[in-house]
């Protein structure tokens, strides 16, 4: 593969940061920068995020970038990754509406009920290859017209959070078919938006942006926006995707038989398809790639948990209130230093609901078995061995649905934790490749910059830019302990899955 002169810049708009990364066009990364934002939480059950607190993240995450490297002269092409489901409603003026609904928010589940009766949750995934999940973009439509219907009267335009980014870099209104999948409103065979869906959920299709390929160029820094960026004006920006599509790209994993395992807010399994196979009971996700499918595997099959790195931050904010940079290595170390079992505590990492394989949003987290001898490694550890449970219980399903792979490649936060590989591998029983690039959709945002520019094959580049580290083996025996343990994982959820709904309605404002 030729190397271009110059330098890609890779934006990824995260659940509680952005980072952007300067790389070559061999993929070596020359500079980052990243910056904070924080969720709203006005209700139990909401997660909301500021638009315009997204977009002064990223240009201070950019100019720290820049900054790091010494000038921008080098940069050819921006290429954007983000938190899929997500919902920006603009006016007719493009003005922000309200505050993004984002994600990881419950308030819709009456509105997923609604939308699973009327369409049908046959049809529902034969179309749109996926249930339907409270923060989908679709529910959150549903809950704004039936909830804030002075709002919905003033809806001009529905955009998803990278979508807006790019909207604010170039002033132009797109999306692509990966984080428009995500949304539940396409039709992920034919990649366009579906018109039975949109009919069915009464939705008027021209609030929905034009689709394009994910390397296509859709526009180009305005020159407002490059001052605002510290970049020059007139840069291409390339559509991108979203970032679980980023971070397989990424992480090299776009072939079919690969796993890749992201440990970062949530977690996400993810085995890249050639075609479309989709889990009729409803419990995994099918969503478009960001390879258009005669570039390789277009689409991929997903199982997602809620909670993953966001429950170890739990544990560091709520629960031993730990500050400092090396909190999480403080934590893991401690897991480190508790067995395997955390000697017999278990921990349900279910603090946000939970989607594969229940799609309940009124699951809740628990530690069960408790003791007066249990102290901060045993809970630690119980937190690191409970939401790879919760991963591995996802996985359970695509294996059902024909996901065989060989190794794990881990990424994400987590991937860095050689306690926490070491769990993923024992849970699995799977050789771990832990990626050793810990922000792979940003650098998957690039690798479509680069495509954008014809500058390589998004998906050679792919495999070539991938590296990792050790590999970490499984121990026998602790897998089979792990079998064990798994078994009273699942049995804790069945045995209190109607308490949960019950614990919910206690809640007061």
């Amino acid at each position: 593969m030729k190397i271009p002169h110059g330098l890609l810049l890779g934006v990824d708009l995260g659940t509680s940061s952005v980072k952007a990364v300067l790389v070559t066009g061999d993929g070596q990364t020359l500079a980052a920068g990243s910056a904070e934002y924080p969720i709203i939480q006005t209700k139990p059950g909401y997660a909301e995020q500021d638009p315009e607190a997204w977009w002064q993240a990223v240009c201070k995450a950019v100019r720290m970038a820049v900054k790091m490297y010494g000038e921008s002269a080098r940069i050819t092409a921006i290429g954007l990754s983000g938190q899929m489901h997500g919902t920006v409603l603009l006016d007719g003026q493009n003005e922000v509406l309200a505050h993004a609904i984002i994600w990881a928010d419950q308030r819709s589940a009456h509105q997923v009920q609604e939308i699973t009766a009327r369409v049908g949750l046959e049809r529902l995934t034969a179309l749109a290859g996926s249930p339907v999940a409270t923060g989908f973009q679709a529910a959150t439509l549903l809950w704004v017209r039936q909830e804030r219907p002075e709002l919905w009267r003033r809806i001009e335009h529905v955009l998803l959070p990278k979508d807006y980014l790019r909207w604010r870099m170039t002033g132009d209104l797109a999306a692509e078919p990966s984080d428009a999948s995500g949304a539940l409103l396409l039709d992920v065979r034919r990649r366009a938006w579906s018109d039975d869906l949109l009919s069915l959920l009464e939705i008027d299709a021209a609030w929905l942006p034009p689709l394009q390929a994910a390397r296509a160029v859709a526009g180009t820094l305005t020159a407002e926006a490059a001052a605002e960026l510290g970049l020059p004006a007139g840069l291409p920006v390339v559509t991108g995707a979203a970032d679980t599509a980023c971070s397989a790209l990424g992480a090299g994993v776009v072939e079919p038989g690969e796993m890749l395992l992201t440990l970062s807010s949530g977690g996400q399994l993810l085995q890249p398809l050639t075609e479309v196979r989709v889990d009729p009971l409803g419990r995994a996700h099918t969503f478009c790639s960001a390879l258009e499918p005669e570039e390789g595997a277009g689409w991929y099959q997903m199982g997602a948990i809620l909670a993953a790195g966001l429950a170890l931050r739990w544990l560091r904010d709520n629960v031993l209130g730990l500050t400092g940079a090396d909190a999480y290595e403080r934590m893991t170390a401690w897991a480190g230093e508790a067995p395997p079992g955390a000697g017999g505590l278990l921990f349900l990492p279910y603090l946000s609901g939970e989607r594969t394989p229940h799609m309940n949003p009124e699951a809740r987290g628990a530690l069960l078995g408790l003791t007066g001898r249990h102290g901060r490694c045993e809970i630690a550890r119980a937190v690191l061995e409970g939401v790879t449970f919760a991963c591995y219980d996802a996985f359970s399903v695509l294996a059902e649905l024909g996901a065989h792979p060989a190794a794990v490649v881990l990424a994400g936060g987590g991937a860095a934790s050689r306690v926490w590989q070491q769990i993923v591998a024992d849970v699995f029983g799977l050789p771990v490749r832990p990626l050793a690039v810990s922000e792979q959709s940003a650098l998957g945002a690039a690798i479509l910059a680069g495509a954008g520019l014809d500058w390589f094959d998004a998906a050679e580049a792919a495999r070539a830019w991938a590296s990792y580290g050790d590999e970490t083996a499984p121990d026998p025996a602790r897998h089979a302990f792990y079998q064990e343990a798994f078994g009273a994982f699942r049995t804790a959820y069945a045995n209190n899955a109607t308490l949960f709904g019950a614990l919910g309605r206690l809640v007061t404002a």
